[in-house]
């Protein structure tokens, strides 16, 4: 992509000698005459701003260009627009949904070039975002970037160096089975076995045979010996999935092996040694549980040595679209039949006001359900099954979105830039005085 490359669709040629006669060094012009044109040349050098002039007499139709915007999503987005077409509702709130900035014939060049700056800036932080690597996205191979993640990588960072028992807290469908994985991977027993049960999808009366094994004959159609799953993580990990769901006499088996780390197949007398780790998730409220006589005291407090919570998606500020965004790339490249390229912006709000009561799992159903099914270059709302949930902001005026996207852009740069802003204003591709005006109109500090 050429960073500073601007395509212009003008049809009418109302701006292009214009633009054609500037000398930047900085800013390469790409004039056309039509939107396939434009769309073509995308295809073949994408480009990371485009202007588009919607002017009589040869004015150009929403319609028109709706879908070229919506299928290059990696570009930014400036409309150039007669006075009168800011009569439409309609059409504003295209221009407020689709578009990085606008613009009011006739043109001023410079408050122009400013703006293609910015759209610039957005666009280098745009493909440095999606060009981390997975580990600047999250950490333990898990996906996050909210504060409330941050807070949850940190302690899990003290967790992966102590071998100790862990219980994970979460709702149904946070990802807590990764979690323990992470832990395993990452610790001094990454070398043995991790083994998994979910202790709720185990007939109660198997159960026993699946923790402990059994041998050969031990009751009617035990046909031959059976390594159990404490066994089998010998010298690793054992997770026990939905912990909370293990019958109280097998919680008490479950005791007697943490306090004298050995165990009896059943129909054995044979005692065996076990060294493993134990680590277990629940998504119910096991201090309740122990309350309410379901759960024994004595096991909670040998499970819960260290504790950690997984919070839910909708407390994950920010989190929900990159999640998204890297299901949907594993889903699509695995899938020869999609059709679509990313998001649309409806998509992505609707993502946004969901409260995902299942969570990742629920997220990851949804988006695969879209990769499989959608027809659009840009998966939408109701691919999503979200159209209820598209928050369209109808009150907001396009000056209110033009100076909160600047504002957020100048904090950016400055973050990005450890708040040095002779670097911020490079990025952006305005000089200092100008990236000082730019501050002090948003009331935006450079703190240390």
């Amino acid at each position: 992509m050429k960073i500073n490359g601007v395509v212009v669709i003008d049809p009418s040629g109302c701006i292009s000698g214009q633009l054609q006669t500037l000398v930047d060094k900085d800013i390469e012009f790409y004039c056309v005459e039509s939107v396939e044109e434009a769309r073509q040349r995308l295809c073949k050098c994408p480009c990371s701003v485009g202007l588009v002039v919607f002017s009589p007499p040869s004015a150009l139709t929403q319609a028109e260009v709706e879908p070229l915007v919506a299928a290059a999503s990696m570009t930014e987005w400036i409309a150039v627009l007669a006075p009168q077409s800011l009569d439409s509702s309609a059409f504003q709130s295209f221009v407020l949904g689709a578009f990085h900035d606008y613009h009011t014939l006739p043109l001023d060049v410079h408050r122009l070039l400013i703006t293609i700056g910015h759209a610039c800036g957005k666009a280098r932080l745009r493909l440095a975002l999606n060009g981390k690597k997975d580990g600047e996205s999250g950490r333990f191979g898990i996906y996050g970037n909210s504060p409330v993640m941050h807070a949850f990588f940190q302690r899990l960072e003290k967790v992966v160096n102590v071998d100790l028992a862990v219980l994970i807290g979460g709702e149904t469908g946070t990802g807590k089975e990764l979690v323990a994985k992470a832990i395993h991977q990452h610790s001094e027993r990454a070398g043995g076995p991790f083994v998994v049960v979910n202790c709720g999808a185990i007939p109660a009366n198997l159960l026993q045979s699946e923790l402990f094994g059994h041998e050969k004959g031990a009751f009617t159609g035990a046909v031959q010996r059976k390594t159990g799953s404490i066994e089998a993580a010998n010298g690793g990990d054992l997770f026990l999935d939905e912990i909370g769901d293990l019958p109280l006499d097998q919680q008490v088996n479950l005791l007697r092996v943490l306090q004298e780390k050995t165990i009896s197949r059943v129909g054995s007398t044979q005692v065996i040694p076990v060294d493993f780790r134990i680590i277990a998730a629940t998504h119910v409220d096991l201090q309740a549980a122990v309350q309410a006589g379901r759960f024994r005291e004595d096991l909670y407090y040998r499970l819960n040595v260290v504790h950690l919570n997984l919070p839910p998606l909708r407390h994950r500020a920010g989190d929900v679209q990159l999640l998204a965004e890297a299901i949907f790339r594993k889903f699509s490249a695995a899938s020869r039949n999609c059709r679509a390229h990313g998001f649309s912006i409806q998509a992505l709000r609707a993502m946004n006001a969901y409260d995902w009561p299942g969570n990742v799992r629920e997220l990851m159903n949804r988006v695969h359900r879209a990769v499989i099914l959608s027809d659009n270059k840009l998966v939408s709302a109701a691919d999503l099954g979200l159209e209820a949930f598209v928050d369209e902001p109808q009150s907001a005026t396009l000056e209110d979105a033009r100076a909160t996207l600047e504002r957020t852009i100048v904090e950016n740069s400055l973050r990005e830039n450890a708040n040095n802003v002779s670097r911020a204003a490079r990025q952006l591709g305005v000089s200092r005085v100008t990236f000082y005006r730019m501050m002090n109109k948003h009331n935006v500090a450079a703190t240390n």
